[in-house]
């Protein structure tokens, strides 16, 4: 081996044996796979499979509009994921790690997947690590180390003894991590883990063997379509056995089984569910919200707990300096916004030059943006950087009278406290200050000032006299939208629960800045000491986790599922991948997530901001509420269909309604279950309601009745209408038509009822809907065609064109709105009634 790196034939052979530097990943989908996924969701399959068997009935018109629903939803949802797709891999191209190496004796750039065990890397700022890597030379280097532990503030990174057990996190560490982030400084490392070894291998290793759940609304709709589908089969062959056998004519008995069966198969469920996923998936990425699996927006909504990181996600990942401390006793707050209090100049002045001229730690770039220096009139002539014993560095600068140097230091508080040789009483004063910040959930620097007249430079800094100049906090912002989205999911009976790598009190702090509920905090080494049981028990108590590993995301996130909680997981590092992947809805910010957490998210935020988490949480709950009202419509609207075409066979009437009639009004049923309530409006107080109980089914009792009910009033509406008509010997082709009018009138009424669950009619119609707008004009038109056009008529066998009828169905259809607009109002003051009480 080469002294200082590795040879190229060395790295060739280590490459060989371990494999390259990079975690086992899914390559991106092609369009053609998208489209082959798309076409194995069961939903799309029961739809195509509805579409064809009409076919091969001979019902052209119903089949077309089928397949032309399932063609629709094709496109939508390819378009949707490749979309998704093409970002993401522009994403993991920006992502993708470069290498700095000695190879052959010589420093050459290399793909991060090239890097072997035993190579050098050459570190400088701004590069991010290839490999674990133990550190032979280092000069004043930070490390971004947030991807990995959640922590916002860089952690300093020093020369120093080996040992055997190191995680990331914590300073004067000699190691550096894959996917680490070199801020300031430079340094010399050698590689001692690449790919599945290294700590993000670990966790990659821990998220391929998650396996996510499916959702349950696709689970329930598969289940009740293939109960509703082999009932209405079973009943369909009853009604051709029944009308062959009473009846004798065999023709007509078919016929009447094929209405029967159209009018009783469920093809609208699939119809809902793959164009309100397909439409849920379009609106929510005009928000700049990626969805790589569409069901999960319809289980945002129903999340019940949010479980969010700290870094980037609450706060806006920058440093700024926000207080600050003198000797004398004086605190102060300093807005990132506003210029430093004229007190703290001189302590921020130091603070400055003990910076790098040109900074690129967070830090220094957060302290010169506090107090801008004009660096030229003071030349830097000697630095000293921080080292395993001290955690301070210090920067000589000759002042304006040659000959005279001043000396700043900034570094630790208890460096600086040694640095100044502080007795006890001065060093406790300090120390009560520095607690007092830490307790708001800053940072805390000490800073300190010396002088000299000698430029035969001392060998350390602790050789030279200095006076403390007081301590600066540093913080990372809360973002503004925060503490308002935060809001938001409170008044929804959504948890917000904060998961970092922060110490305790300043976890509590920024919980509190960010707007999260007041609650117990509980420490990664707390936890570990908790039984499943008794942290099951505590879950209800806890709204922040502190000084949290990446393993224990996980165990926190299936707690949480074990309690009977939906949970939404935030995230952006390597670190959350596992949470976000076990989580019900993993969400991975866009900008600064990692290609690891993106891949494993459900739902990744382009903008990186938490208030677009409420706007995917409304769009779901909305989304599960306008499938609701279809679902409701869905079965109302079968019941008088499924009646005419049962009853008549009870009780020896006539035949009113063959295919073509319920061909007809399949027509209507579909454009409306998919288009008008996908597009209803979100109900008023859809953020101020929890969220539905997680074991609540889908399809409840409680709505199947509400439905039967709606439908079994205009089956007895247009049971009357029949009647009245025969016994007015009207002919059968007038009554048909009447019939049929009156139906027509009364799916409209359904329409109108269903669109809202509790809100008054007038309010329901001052909700702006076009696709209503538009299914209601077609209806119309088509029905005056009908009216007015022979051939329809005949097609329909209808009588002559009988206005008086027309204006029969619309006054039942009229009144079968407002009978139901009565119940639910009579159903609001019970509820009002029983709050009340």
């Amino acid at each position: 081996m080469n002294a200082l790196g590795l040879t190229t034939q060395e790295a060739s052979e280590r490459l060989q044996r371990d494999g390259p530097n990079e975690l086992p990943r899914a390559g991106p989908r092609s369009t053609l796979k998208i489209i082959g996924e798309v076409l194995r969701e069961p939903m799309l399959a029961l739809l195509l499979a509805g579409g064809l068997v009409y076919l091969l009935l001979g019902n052209r018109v119903e089949a077309l509009i089928l397949l032309g629903f399932a063609s629709f939803s094709i496109i939508v949802t390819v378009v949707q994921e490749t979309r998704t797709e093409h970002v993401l891999e522009a994403l993991r191209n920006l992502s993708a790690p470069r290498a700095m190496v000695i190879r052959d004796g010589a420093r050459v750039r290399i793909a991060g997947r090239e890097v072997a065990a035993g190579d050098v890397l050459l570190l400088e700022a701004g590069d991010r690590v290839a490999a674990d890597a133990t550190l032979i030379d280092a000069q004043v280097l930070h490390m971004d180390e947030s991807l990995l532990t959640g922590e916002s503030v860089p952690v300093w990174k020093v020369v120093g003894t080996e040992t055997p057990d190191h995680h990331p996190g914590g300073d004067g560490q000699p190691y550096v991590y894959a996917g680490a982030l070199v801020t300031s400084g430079t340094g010399m490392a050698r590689v001692m883990a690449t790919g599945p070894r290294s700590e993000i291998g670990k966790i990659g290793q821990t998220l391929a063997a998650l396996d996510p759940e499916a959702p349950r609304l696709r689970a329930e709709t598969t289940r009740i379509v293939k109960l509703c589908a082999i009932g209405g089969g079973a009943i369909a062959v009853l009604v051709v056995a029944l009308y062959g056998l009473t009846r004798g004519d065999w023709l007509q008995a078919v016929l009447a089984g094929i209405a029967t069966g159209m009018a009783m198969l469920p093809e609208e469920f699939p119809v809902v569910l793959t164009i309100f996923m397909a439409m849920g998936a379009w609106r929510i990425g005009r928000a700049r919200v990626l969805t790589r699996h569409a069901a999960a927006i319809e289980t945002l909504g129903a999340a019940t707990v949010l479980c969010t990181d700290k870094t980037g996600t609450l706060t806006e990942n920058r440093m700024a300096v926000v207080a600050a401390w003198l000797p004398d006793g004086q605190a102060v707050d300093i807005s990132p916004d506003a210029p430093a209090p004229s007190a703290m100049q001189t302590l921020l002045e130091t603070a400055t030059r003990a910076s790098a001229p040109v900074p690129t730690d967070p830090m220094e770039i957060a302290i010169h943006a506090a107090h801008l220096l004009d660096a030229g009139t003071r030349t830097l002539v000697h630095s000293y950087g921080l080292s395993a014993t001290l955690l301070a560095m210090s920067n000589i600068r000759e002042t304006p009278e040659r000959g005279q140097f001043q000396i700043a230091a900034k570094g630790a508080p208890e460096a600086i406290v040694a640095l100044c040789r502080l007795d006890a009483e001065d060093a406790s004063a300090l120390n009560a200050a520095v607690d007092a910040m830490a307790a708001r959930g800053i940072r805390v620097l000490g800073v300190a000032t010396a002088e000299t007249h000698n430029n035969n430079w001392a060998a350390s800094q602790s050789d030279y006299t200095y006076t403390l100049a007081g301590l600066i906090g540093l913080a990372d912002p809360i973002r503004a939208s925060v503490p308002a989205a935060v809001a938001d999911c409170r008044s929804a009976g959504i948890k917000v629960v904060m998961i970092t790598g922060d110490y305790a009190a300043t976890a509590r702090a920024i919980a509190s800045q960010a707007g999260i509920d007041e609650g117990d905090v509980l420490t990664g080494p707390e936890l570990d000491a908790l039984s499943e049981a008794k942290l099951a028990a505590r879950l209800s108590t806890i709204t922040v986790f502190a000084r949290i590993m990446p393993e224990q995301k996980l165990r926190i996130v299936e707690a949480y599922k074990l309690a009977g909680d939906v949970v939404a997981m935030t995230g952006d590092g390597v670190n959350d991948a596992p949470s976000l992947k076990a989580a019900h809805i993993g969400i991975a910010m866009g900008k600064r997530g990692t290609d690891v957490a993106r891949e494993a998210s459900a739902i990744v935020l382009l903008d990186d901001d938490f208030g677009a988490i409420v706007h995917a949480i409304r769009l779901g709950r909305r989304i599960y509420d306008n499938i609701r009202k279809a679902m409701a419509f869905i079965f109302a609207v079968h019941v008088p269909l499924a009646g005419f075409a049962l009853l008549p066979l009870v009780l020896g009437w006539p035949i009113l309604f063959g295919p073509i009639h319920i061909a007809f009004v399949e027509m209507i049923i579909d454009p409306v279950c998919a288009l008008v309530f996908e597009a209803e409006t979100a109900e008023d107080n859809i953020m101020q309601r929890k969220p539905r109980a997680p074991e609540q089914p889908h399809f409840s009792f409680s709505m199947i009745g509400w439905s039967v009910v709606q439908g079994g009033l205009a089956f007895v509406m247009l049971t009357g209408a029949y009647l009245i008509a025969t016994w007015l010997t009207m002919p059968q082709a007038d009554v048909r038509e009447l019939v049929f009018l009156s139906l027509i009138a009364s799916i409209v009424a359904l329409i109108l009822a269903n669109r809202s669950f509790d809100t008054s009619l007038s309010h329901a119609f001052m909700r702006r809907n076009i696709m209503l707008r538009a299914v209601l004009g077609v209806v119309a038109a088509v029905l005056t065609l009908t009216l007015l056009v022979p051939a329809f008529r005949k097609l329909l066998q209808f009588g002559t064109p009988d206005w008086p009828s027309a204006a029969i169905a619309l006054g039942l259809g009229g009144l079968l709105l407002v009978l139901l607009e009565g119940l639910k109002g009579l159903a609001r003051h019970k509820r009002a009634r029983a709050v009340a009480a």
